[in-house]
Formats: C-alpha cells, sequence, structure tokens
C-alpha cells in the first residue's frame, strides 16, 4: 500500500470540499433569495452561519495541506487496484469529517418536531457527521426539525447541506477527474466509485465519461432550476430542490417538502427529473445530446426500470383509490406516481404523508427500496441491472438442477454474458445486503430503548418494521421510512449509537459495500 499516494490525493478532495464551501457563503445574505422563516428578521446578516463556513473552510485548508505534505514524492507513482479502493473509500470518509464542520461551527440546532419555535439542543458531532454522510451519500435523511426557522439552521448552512447532494450526486471521485484528470489513477478511482456494475474502458473513455456525466449532470441541474423559479419558488429553493432531486438526495429547505408548496406543476416537473436522475446517465448523455433517445428505449435495464415504475403506480393507484387513501384517481395519480418514483430512485421527496396510507401500499413502498434506479445513475439502491442478472442467473441455477448437462449461457438483451467475474459479483452482492441488512436491523432493535417510540407518539408495537424500514431507508439511500421515520418525521429521536450505524450504513449504500468493507481489513493495509 502506498500510503504517500494515498495522502496526496485526500489532500487534494479537501482541498476540493473546502472550495466548494465558498459558493455557500453569499446566502448569509438574507436578501439574496432570502426565504421566509421564523424568528428571524429579512435584515439580519448570518455573522454565526458565515464564520462556521469560513473556519470549516480553513479546517479543509490546513488537513489539505498536510496531506500533500505527507504526500510528497509520490507525484509519479502508479495507482493500483488497492490504492484506488483506499482513496475512494477514505475521500467519502474525509468528506463526512469536513462536510460536518460546518453544521458544529455554526452552531446548528435540532430543532423540535413539537414546538415550530423551539430551537433544540446543538448538534452533537455524530448528529452533524449523520447529516453530513446523508448529503454526500444522497441518502436525505435528516435529523433536524423546524428547517424554516433560521435560529435552528442558518441560511448559507442550510444551502451548504443541500451543496452535499449535488457533490455527492456528482460524485467526489468524479468530480475530481473531471478537474484533474489523472490518466490511468482517474479510471481506476472511478472504477470504484461509479455505482452499478460496468465494464471497463480506455483511460481517454474514462475521462471522457467523466465529462459526459458532469455536462449532463450540471445542464439538467440548471434545467431544473429554471422551471421551479418559472412556477414560483425562490432562486434559493429551486437550487436547493434542484440539488436533492438530480442527485436524487431529497434534502428539502421545509419540513414538509415539496409538499410545502402544494403545486402540482412543481411536483410533475420533478417528478420528469427523478426518472432522467434515476436513469444511466451514459444513455442520457446519448438521448440527450446525441440525439439517439433510441439507445435509451432499446436498453433493458431502462425498460425495465420505467415498467416496475408503471406497475408500481398502477397498483398502489388501485388499491389506493379502493382503500380511501386517494379522494380521486386524479390526485391518486398526482400523489401516487410522485411517491414510486421517489422511492425507487432513492431521492426520498415528499408530498403527501405516505405513512398512512393501507398496508400493502405501504408494503409496496417498502420493496421499492431495494430496487433502486439504473447502473450509472445516481440513484442508490441494489440497482435495476443487478435485480435482472440475479433472476436470469437463477433462471439457469434452476435449470441445470434438473438439466445438469445443459450448457446454457447468461444472456443481457440478446447478447451474451462471458464475464464470469459479473456473475459472482452479483451473487456476493445479494448476500452482502442481505446479511448486513439483518444484522443492522437487529442491532438497531437492541440499541434503541421504547422511549424512542414512546417520545414521538409512535407505536411500540411496531419498533420491528420501524427499525427494519430506518436501516433500509439508510442503507439504500432512501431517507425517509416507515413509522417514526415516515414522511412527516426524521431520525433526530434516535440514540447515538443508532445514528452512527446509520451514518455507515449510508456509506456502505453509497459506494456499494467494497469500497468501504475493505477498510476494516487488516490485510488490506500490508505491504504487497
Amino acid at each position: 500500500m502506498n500510503l504517500r499516494l494515498v495522502c496526496r490525493l485526500l489532500g487534494i478532495i479537501a482541498l476540493l470540499i473546502g472550495g466548494a464551501m465558498i459558493f455557500s457563503l453569499p446566502w448569509a445574505y438574507p436578501q439574496l433569495g432570502y426565504r421566509r422563516a421564523l424568528e428571524a428578521r429579512p435584515d439580519e446578516f448570518e455573522w454565526g452561519g458565515f464564520f462556521g463556513l469560513l473556519g470549516s473552510m480553513a479546517v479543509c485548508g490546513v488537513v489539505g495541506l498536510l496531506l500533500l505534505r505527507l504526500g510528497r514524492g509520490s507525484e509519479s507513482a502508479k495507482l493500483f487496484r488497492k490504492e484506488a479502493m483506499a482513496v475512494v473509500g477514505l475521500s467519502w470518509t474525509l468528506a463526512t469529517v469536513l462536510g460536518a464542520l460546518p453544521f458544529l461551527f455554526a452552531g446548528t440546532r435540532l430543532g423540535s418536531a413539537s414546538d415550530p419555535h423551539e430551537f433544540g439542543p446543538r448538534m452533537t458531532v455524530i448528529d452533524a457527521m449523520f447529516e453530513s454522510q446523508s448529503g454526500f451519500s444522497t441518502t436525505g435523511a435528516t435529523v433536524i426539525s423546524n428547517l424554516e426557522n433560521t435560529h435552528v439552521i442558518p441560511h448559507c448552512i442550510l444551502f451548504w447541506r443541500s451543496s452535499t447532494h449535488f457533490l455527492g450526486g456528482l460524485g467526489i471521485i468524479v468530480l475530481f477527474v473531471v478537474i484533474l484528470g489523472q490518466g490511468s489513477a482517474g479510471k481506476a478511482l472511478m472504477r470504484n466509485e461509479m455505482p452499478g456494475p460496468s465494464k471497463e474502458g480506455s483511460e481517454a473513455r474514462m475521462q471522457h465519461t467523466a465529462w459526459a456525466f458532469a455536462g449532463v449532470y450540471c445542464a439538467l441541474n440548471a434545467v431544473l432550476v429554471l422551471l421551479l423559479m418559472m412556477f414560483g419558488m425562490s432562486s434559493f429553493d429551486a437550487l436547493c430542490h434542484s440539488f436533492g432531486t438530480m442527485a436524487t438526495g431529497g434534502f428539502s429547505t421545509y419540513n414538509a417538502s415539496l409538499g410545502h408548496f402544494d403545486s402540482p406543476a412543481i411536483e410533475y416537473t420533478v417528478t420528469l427529473f427523478m426518472l432522467l436522475a434515476g436513469s444511466n446517465f451514459t444513455l442520457l448523455y446519448f438521448a440527450l445530446v446525441r440525439l439517439q433517445p433510441g439507445r435509451l428505449f432499446r436498453d433493458v435495464e431502462w425498460r425495465v426500470y420505467a415498467s416496475i415504475i408503471g406497475g408500481a403506480t398502477l397498483v398502489v393507484l388501485a388499491v389506493g383509490v379502493s382503500g380511501g387513501d386517494f379522494i380521486n384517481l386524479g390526485q391518486g395519480l398526482r400523489y401516487g406516481l410522485f411517491q414510486v418514483v421517489s422511492v425507487i430512485t432513492t431521492t426520498g421527496f415528499g408530498t403527501h404523508d405516505f405513512d398512512a396510507w393501507n398496508n400493502f401500499g405501504r408494503g409496496v413502498l417498502f420493496l421499492l427500496m431495494f430496487v433502486g434506479g439504473c447502473a450509472g445513475s445516481t440513484g442508490g439502491g441494489i440497482k435495476v441491472i443487478r435485480h435482472i442478472l440475479f433472476l436470469k442467473i437463477l433462471r439457469l441455477e434452476v435449470e441445470l438442477s434438473y438439466h445438469p448437462s445443459v450448457i446454457r449461457p447468461l444472456r443481457l438483451g440478446g447478447e451474451p454474458v462471458e464475464d464470469q467475474e459479473l456473475r459472482r459479483s452479483i451473487l456476493v452482492y445479494f448476500c452482502l445486503i442481505l446479511t448486513i441488512f439483518i444484522f443492522s436491523w437487529m442491532i438497531v432493535v437492541a440499541l434503541e430503548p421504547d422511549a424512542t417510540w414512546e417520545s414521538t407518539g409512535g407505536d411500540v408495537g411496531h419498533k420491528l418494521i420501524d427499525s427494519a424500514s430506518g436501516v433500509a431507508a439508510t442503507l439504500n439511500n432512501i431517507g425517509p421510512g416507515l413509522g417514526t421515520i415516515g414522511a412527516t418525521r426524521n431520525y433526530g429521536h434516535f440514540s447515538q449509537l443508532s445514528k452512527a450505524l446509520f451514518t455507515v450504513l449510508m456509506m456502505i449504500g453509497r459506494l456499494e459495500i467494497f469500497a468501504v468493507l475493505v477498510l476494516f481489513f487488516p490485510g488490506f493495509w500490508r505491504a504487497r
């Protein structure tokens, strides 16, 4: 393990994160896209948030320069697989810590779920790291109540909170490769950060992929910002909700999420862009830039992705209307479609209290948490392509049980998949996800006292399913879950140990397990 090389690359990433905080500073001036807030005057400059950001930038600079100094002499060193995995895993850990500093230095509070005028206690280190990782991993889970109150969270810190979505959705390493290139090093780094199975490519192709991904991502963000402003959002709200949409994150500037605006135009627009964000960005590049939409519609994964959305929406709509969850078909389509797309793409925005739906509708949303978007999208979750391949592998294995002499190739879209390592990794991934889910679920059930539910008026009898939904929502980067962490609640009432576990689960889900787990293996750090 070349630790000098790892330190040098981490130093550059620390400087990039500190530099990104600059864009949050102007929002300390309230007249700049000012949002209505409780207990705050329109002319009150947010000194606490402003100096909190400046202090955080200073720490990022010191850490970055120190790491660069430790990495001197490694400029010409080659980045191998182990170093690439270490940089990816450690860069996201470093981002979690550095991204938490603005919350701590600005004195951000938790607020109160029962009283909008209550400031609540200050964030602990675990709270701040939870919020930071939730932003970077584009999970959108939060521990903060009363987002409208600037004494709880300053205006500029709220913008930084949404900015972590923008950075995490694009990808810290993708940003690194776009800005600095890095040749074969960039290829090795991106291979460990890009979500979902992917094919190998040349160094030049990986550089082109990074630029294409970043270009489409930024362009769609810009278009969405303009549309949201056209539909009545302030510039501040439009930027924050655009970051949350295209990153499939879900952080909002209001407790009621997008439901605060009660606008069908905004909801259907965000639904469309969430659907795009959950699609493979390489295919979006060909569809939107090269004007070859046929490549998108011919893609097996995208067709299954769209079919799941359509089928789940019809089921939720039919059961919801017949069960009285929706007044009529129009309301059912508006709320049902939005929530299905929000969950499958792992965005987590809310326009309606889906936790009040009937059990079948809630069960459909819970299952969608384990689907996710397409490979190469900003969505989290297991990914549609893995489900397709897993079912095909399962079918072949069942056939082999009664026809052991038959040799039938695994096919995807009519083309044979010869990569045996891919087949093995699909099976291993499903096993790991299931194992991590079960163990984490039992840990939360054991850690959390009944008072966690009693303090929020929740039902202690639902502790088992609520804990399962919390683990599923963080591991798959969804955000809101069921029951005590439903659409109108948050994670603020959980114990510090549970929040720490959820923080780790969010990073595991975003980096798809291996880049995080290897950090805990002593053999990984030994010399070759």
